[in-house]
């Protein structure tokens, strides 16, 4: 059902809704509850519902159906592509998971930490260090990002080489449906074959088939050791050589590998000069390496060696490992400051890309003077080089504002994913489809692939309810 036909979240159903819940868990929508981080939309919402158990969740859902009102489900709202606010059609209500974010059960022997959808990243990483486990989902917002939000979006971060994105990390499920029945999959099993896979059904779904309440999380051993290396390279090409040469050297030991542009460095030097860099002059190029090792192996003498093969082989021309935790988290405060930077200068259009690997080089190759044959632009791309997730983005000339190419953004935004698409890319890496990104869905998307998740939507909510608008539009 298209959300045309869906009804407000009026002062009838609200009164409704409260005679359900316990007092305290309706309220007004707040200005963080309604805008996302880049400021580009602006949602509305009838109330806010902030169930604390999954049946008050349950009962929402339900009631939403019965009177066919759209949910926008609301993790840490730091989501960067509109998937968080509905700006048009009828007044949805927000369904919050801020009550909802106690860690359940951790189970060291077994690896698995159970936290419900409103825990804060932050906090499931201390869960699982304070029983000696590593819960390796890492981003710059994970002060304020929630469980099921990164699950919903299946988030990716620094250390997806070595350990995967946010669906790799999950082995069940606890979520209400989308006609209010609640599936209880919170299994803690590596192996089920029963079926359909409906737990990787909906990590990734942002929050149109379901709403998720908690997750069952894979932990890992805490490395005995890590060692945290800038260097510098002369091009994107001698990064990837060194990036097989690291793992033909250290194997899964790697956690991170960061490709940093001197165009972000001069940003951040212009816009948060109390970032300290690691080099006077910005080189155009750097990578920076991260490694967590078993007992026995020193990570710094590894990163040695790598770093005199890599030299030896004209990789590198300059470097520098982190002698202590202190410079080694300053290390990781310039890259993780790089988007902040990027916000104070202002991107016409940001891209979340994915590249095969050794097709990386050869896109940002192309890429280059595709843009420039548009204008004057310059270019920041960064990122994850490791699994091939690329932050391509664009902005004004020097002394101009992205309110000055507003009509270009379109414009801009077809050059890059075309080249993604001729490359055998994604539009999309790690942060979702939401709103920003629907249109580009339908256009690069295989239709069979298209067809089959409107048929799965259809069938699922067929009221057409959740999170009404976002990724099939």
């Amino acid at each position: 059902m298209p959300p045309s036909a869906l009804n407000d979240c009026d002062a009838a159903f609200l009164d409704r809704l409260t005679a359900l819940l316990p007092q305290g868990r309706l309220r007004a929508p707040a200005p963080a509850d309604l805008q996302e981080p880049r400021g580009r939309w602006r949602g509305r919402a009838g109330a806010v519902a902030c169930p604390e158990t999954v049946d008050e969740g349950a009962a929402v859902i339900r009631a939403c159906a019965t009177a066919r009102v759209g949910v926008v489900p609301l993790g840490g709202g730091t989501g960067l592509v509109g998937g968080q606010v509905q700006t048009d059609g009828a007044t949805p209500l927000v369904l919050s998971l801020e009550r909802m974010r106690a860690v359940r059960a951790v189970h060291p022997a077994e690896n698995v930490l159970i936290a419900e959808a409103g825990a804060v990243l932050a906090d499931v990483q201390a869960a699982a260090a304070s029983v000696g486990r590593l819960f390796p989902l890492s981003l710059a917002s994970e002060g304020s990002a929630r469980i099921g939000g990164l699950l919903a979006t299946n988030a990716g971060g620094v250390n997806v080489l070595r350990y995967g994105n946010a669906r790799d990390l999950c082995l069940g499920l606890e979520a209400v449906l989308p006609d209010g029945a609640i599936w209880h999959g919170l299994k803690r099993l590596r192996k089920d074959n029963t079926g359909y896979d409906l737990r990787n059904l909906l990590v990734g779904a942002e929050g149109t088939l379901g709403v998720i309440t908690a997750a069952s999380l894979r932990l890992f051993a805490q490395p005995a050791a890590q060692g945290t290396a800038l260097l510098v390279v002369p091009t994107p090409e001698a990064a990837l050589d060194l990036l097989a040469r690291a793992q033909a050297r250290l194997g899964d030991t790697i956690s991170a590998f960061e490709l940093i542009s001197g165009v972000g460095l001069r940003f951040l030097a212009q816009t948060m000069p109390q970032i300290r860099q690691p080099f006077t002059t910005p080189p155009d190029w750097m990578v920076l390496i991260e490694l967590g090792t078993p007992q026995g192996l020193d990570p710094d003498a590894a990163l040695e060696a790598l770093f005199a093969e890599a030299l030896e082989h004209d990789l590198t021309s300059d470097g520098v490992i982190a002698r202590s935790d202190a410079q080694r988290r300053a290390f990781w405060a310039v890259r993780e400051a790089i988007p902040e930077a990027n916000r104070h200068i202002g991107a016409i259009v940001s891209h979340d890309i994915s590249l095969p690997l050794s097709q990386v080089p050869a896109f940002l190759q192309r890429a280059g003077p595709a843009i420039a044959a548009l204008g004057p632009f310059r270019v920041n791309a960064f990122g994850h080089l490791g699994d091939g997730n690329l932050h391509y983005n664009v902005f004004p000339p020097e002394g101009a504002t992205r309110a000055d190419f507003a009509d270009r953004r379109a414009e801009i935004q077809r050059c890059v994913h075309d080249l993604v698409a001729g490359f055998d890319g994604s539009i999309s890496a790690e942060h979702g489809i939401g709103r920003l990104k629907t249109a580009e869905l339908v256009r690069y998307t295989d239709p069979a692939k298209l067809a089959a998740m409107r048929a799965i939507k259809d069938a699922l909510d067929p009221a057409g309810i959740m999170n009404p608008g976002a990724v099939l539009g």
